[in-house]
């Protein structure tokens, strides 16, 4: 099953499920989004997919009007953005240490320069997929930002004027609702342009925590249950209309070097992570970078993401925010 979250004609948030071949969207009655969907299978104590399935009615919207008018929204989104939690992982795939390393080529005066994350990257591959019941070696981790940096399916990623790049990183997200007794609970998996300071970043890697505090955007499509142990799809940059760059890119448990478990672990082994009512939007990683192959995006060039079992692919356009002078800030 596979969900969408939109702006009904009537300006309120709803969500359709999407029916496969038929290009509609059957409207899930009683719902006024995925957030609050998952509060009540959890209250139920029911799967999300069927809750999901008995809302599911007779009315139904033309997908493709849904986005031709710019009415999607991400899939998961909290009444109140700043209790949406945007976090991530990174040196999880396979092919993530030489992505690393193709991104800081001719910066480095030694190998000794990426010994950390080489370092960590063995460590995944060593100890990253545990037994389940048990604990696995910590991944990188980074914090994004809250809710209101994640940009609608279809709506721009606007980097600050004081950026000095901006480049995607095609990834899977998991998407989680905390409940009321502090358990996670995950809804389900989806398409994600975690989009970095790729610049910031090469300088030292001690910027990465700067490069990460970026707009982002995941969607438009939720899949609820699973992630397939294969992930197959295709990241590519448009501009002017024509393909500037394509590359395939992989993810699932197969081509990680943690596991989904693992992952998850690390992050809400934290008690401020685990707080009542709060989502999160956790990116999984990636091995695939427009910028380890020398691509540098222009404004208004288009990401696109896309990914077999989630549906339409993730297009969002590049843009700068616009600026303004540097805050003042004042002693009280």
């Amino acid at each position: 099953m596979r969900l969408v979250q939109f702006t009904a004609g009537d300006g309120k948030v709803a969500v359709g499920r999407v029916d496969e071949g038929q290009g509609t969207l059957s409207v899930l009655s009683g719902t006024s989004g995925t957030y609050h969907l998952a509060q009540d299978a959890i209250a139920a104590g029911r799967p999300l997919a069927d809750l999901a399935a008995e809302r599911a009615g007779r009315e139904t919207v033309d997908y493709a009007a849904v986005v031709a008018d710019g009415r999607l929204l991400a899939p998961l989104l909290h009444p109140d953005p700043a209790h949406l939690l945007v976090t991530g992982t990174g040196l999880t795939h396979l092919g993530s240490a030489s992505a690393r390393a193709a991104m800081h080529q001719g910066t480095v005066k030694s190998e000794d320069d990426l010994t950390d994350s080489m370092k960590m990257f063995r460590w995944g591959l060593e100890g990253g997929k545990p037994e389940p019941g048990r604990a696995g070696i910590q991944p990188e981790w980074f914090y994004k930002g809250d809710g209101g940096i994640v940009a609608a399916p279809g709506h721009p990623l606007a980097m600050p004027d004081f950026s000095l790049d901006g480049g995607e990183e095609p990834e899977i997200v998991g998407l989680y609702v905390v409940g009321p007794d502090g358990t996670p609970f995950r809804l389900g998996f989806a398409l994600g342009n975690e989009f970095s300071d790729h610049v910031t970043e090469r300088q030292n890697y001690l910027y990465l925590a700067h490069s990460k505090l970026r707009p982002c955007s995941f969607g438009p499509e939720l899949l609820v249950g699973s992630l397939p142990g294969h992930v197959a799809g295709k990241s590519r940059i448009r501009r002017a209309g024509k393909v500037l760059w394509e590359a395939e890119f992989v993810s699932g448990e197969d081509n990680m070097s943690h596991s989904i478990a693992n992952l998850e672990h690390h992050h809400f082994k934290y008690p401020q992570f685990r707080r009542p009512g709060d989502a999160h939007c956790h990116f999984f990683g990636t091995a695939t970078l427009s910028f380890a192959a020398g691509i540098k995006a222009m404004p208004g060039d288009v990401f696109e993401i896309e990914a077999a079992g989630f549906g339409l692919p993730l297009a969002n356009p590049l843009a700068v925010a616009e600026g303004g002078a540097p805050p003042t800030i004042r002693a009280l």
